[in-house]
């Protein structure tokens, strides 16, 4: 299976960026390029543990439903979603996060495994590996740009 590891540095504290992560309405907001919108579960607010939220998005010029649930979180340090309904054939993504001085250090790991065996694989190789990272590289940035600045307070 993929694994996506990224770090990123954020000058904000932790527990900012912690709720920035998330935040359904930043996630949304940070996604429309991909006309992602939450539209079952838990839509708006802060996720919790126990929760789920279904997106809707287009990707590859395909609109795709896909449900995640979040499996464990651990204020304000770690929260884990999997994925329990979608394209993929599974996936989970883990969010740590450290306190270092007046930064929070931000790393993801995401672990993926999408369908159709040899196919998938192939279309891992070529497409869909260097796609989620810059998926995820973009949604930090703007998670960052936002832990910077007082825009924060329109998402927690």
């Amino acid at each position: 299976m993929p694994a996506i590891y990224i770090t990123t540095i954020i000058n904000a504290p932790v527990e900012r960026c912690f709720d920035l992560a998330r935040s359904i309405d930043l996630h949304s907001f940070s996604m429309a390029h991909t006309g992602e919108k939450a539209i079952a579960g838990k839509t708006s607010g802060l996720i919790n543990k126990g929760e789920t939220v279904t997106w809707r998005a287009t990707h590859f010029g395909i609109a795709q439903t896909l449900t995640s649930l979040i499996t464990e979180v651990e204020y304000p340090v770690l929260f884990e979603d999997r994925m329990v309904k979608g394209a993929f054939k599974g996936f989970y993504h883990k969010h740590y996060f450290e306190q270092r001085g007046d930064q929070t250090v931000m790393k993801d790991e995401f672990v993926f495994e999408s369908p159709l065996g040899i196919i998938g694989k192939f279309f891992n190789a070529l497409v869909l590996t260097k796609y989620m990272e810059r998926f995820l590289i973009k949604r930090n940035a703007i998670l960052k740009h936002v832990a910077e600045s007082d825009e924060w307070k329109k998402y927690i």
